[in-house]
């Protein structure tokens, strides 16, 4: 059986499940910001922030806003004011439910987050990788930067980034996920991306 998945920008409707999505990722490792926070880092950039969606059901969101290079969002507040004018796009979260993890959704998320950056002309995507994902995000082509951890993401966070590549005109369109598809990475959930 098979179920479609469907990438969308976020609508108010979705804000409980994702607070519900953030907390459990992110309440673990003392980084779980509450919903004002997560609204208004989607409010600084609506056309890079998605919700996921497998069949009906609300499977994941992805929240990035430009950032200047080397810098990111603060954990303790929401963002001040609109997003600053920047070449880098910073992937702030990535989360998908527990139970839907190792089918790929994430890697839906990414691939789309890429073509987005890229169509709106962004130069690269940065990230802060927790809790030991910066494996996970070096095999997706990031590299971390020298320096010591980002100030409020934990002790292990580890701040990364990649290119964007050459722009394409490729476009993301639905697709059916297999429900039990493995995966052949880690889905996000862990990185404070």
């Amino acid at each position: 059986m098979t179920e479609a998945v469907r990438i969308r920008r976020i609508a108010d409707a979705d804000w409980p499940g994702i607070v519900e999505l953030e907390s459990r990722a992110y309440a673990p490792l003392g980084l779980s910001e509450g919903r004002e926070a997560l609204e208004s880092r989607a409010d600084a950039s609506p056309g890079t922030c998605f919700a996921l969606d497998l069949g009906e059901q609300l499977a994941g969101y992805l929240l990035a806003l430009p950032y200047p290079e080397s810098a990111y969002p603060e954990l303790n507040g929401p963002e001040r004011g609109p997003s600053p004018a920047s070449r880098n796009l910073h992937l702030h979260d990535i989360v998908v439910a527990e139970h839907l993890r190792h089918r790929g959704l994430a890697r839906h998320l990414l691939r789309h987050l890429m073509a987005t950056a890229r169509a709106h002309a962004y130069e690269q995507i940065s990230l802060v990788a927790v809790g030991g994902s910066e494996t996970f995000w070096s095999g997706r082509g990031f590299a971390a930067h020298p320096g010591p951890p980002p100030a409020g993401y934990g002790p292990t966070a580890v701040y990364m980034s990649r290119t964007t590549g050459p722009s394409t005109t490729r476009t993301t369109r639905p697709v059916t996920v297999p429900a039990q598809e493995p995966e052949k990475w880690a889905d996000a959930g862990a990185p404070r991306a």
